[in-house]
């Protein structure tokens, strides 16, 4: 039987249900891959373990045999190996937990395996959008918020933030399919979102009373 972490969400991705006049208009998670290999530097990991067995083999060859030589490094290479494994699985487990949503208000960001955290993020908080492609057609939009009083935490944030950017953390839609037409589709509602005007309810003011002659 399939059990669904996320089922006490009114609607996917969402803490609550969005209000009236609200519309979303694209949901979508990271490429667990992409995210493997760009945020969690699987190909860099897997490099390190294969420079340490390579440096061991080169170093005891001369010494005996290459199969002892080979058997000599090859404890670096399971390790290696299980390391892969396990940044893959950390990978797939983050793709799955996260969920990107669009609006014709705002961008809502749900991350987190362990600790879930919803980000709303309005128009009108986000300065601009960076977009960063990468092969296969994914890429990563990374969002500069307005300064303000809140701050939000690269930790708490990680993987889904523009890296290195520790100043001021900027959060991201990391390593989606199909990240261009996401970038436009979310550059499109944020011009159109601001550029609306707003009808504020106030007082209605009182008639100046003149003074009698």
């Amino acid at each position: 039987m399939n059990h669904d972490d996320f089922a006490f969400e009114p609607v996917r991705g969402l803490p609550e249900r969005p209000p009236e006049g609200e519309q979303i208009l694209w949901q979508g998670h990271p490429d667990w891959w992409a995210l493997t290999v760009e945020a969690l530097n699987l190909k860099w990991v897997a490099l390190y373990f294969a420079g340490l067995a390579a440096w061991r083999f080169v170093t005891l060859v001369d010494q005996g045999s290459a199969g002892q030589a080979f058997a000599a490094s090859s404890p670096f290479l399971i390790l290696g190996a299980i390391v892969c494994v396990l940044l893959m699985i950390v990978g797939f487990v983050q793709a799955r937990a996260t969920v990107y949503t669009i609006t014709n208000r705002r961008v809502a960001m749900r991350i987190g395996a362990a600790l879930t955290v919803t980000l709303n993020l309005p128009y009108s908080q986000i300065r601009s959008a960076d977009l960063s492609l990468r092969r296969r057609g994914t890429g990563t939009v990374a969002l500069d918020l307005l300064p303000g009083d809140v701050r939000l935490s690269y930790l708490v944030c990680w993987p889904h933030v523009r890296p290195w950017v520790l100043r001021r953390t900027q959060p991201a839609l990391r390593c989606i399919p199909e990240a261009e037409n996401v970038a436009r589709l979310l550059a499109d509602q944020a011009e159109a979102e601001i550029a609306t005007p707003r009808v504020a309810r106030g007082t209605p003011a009182r008639p100046a009373t003149l003074a009698a002659e």
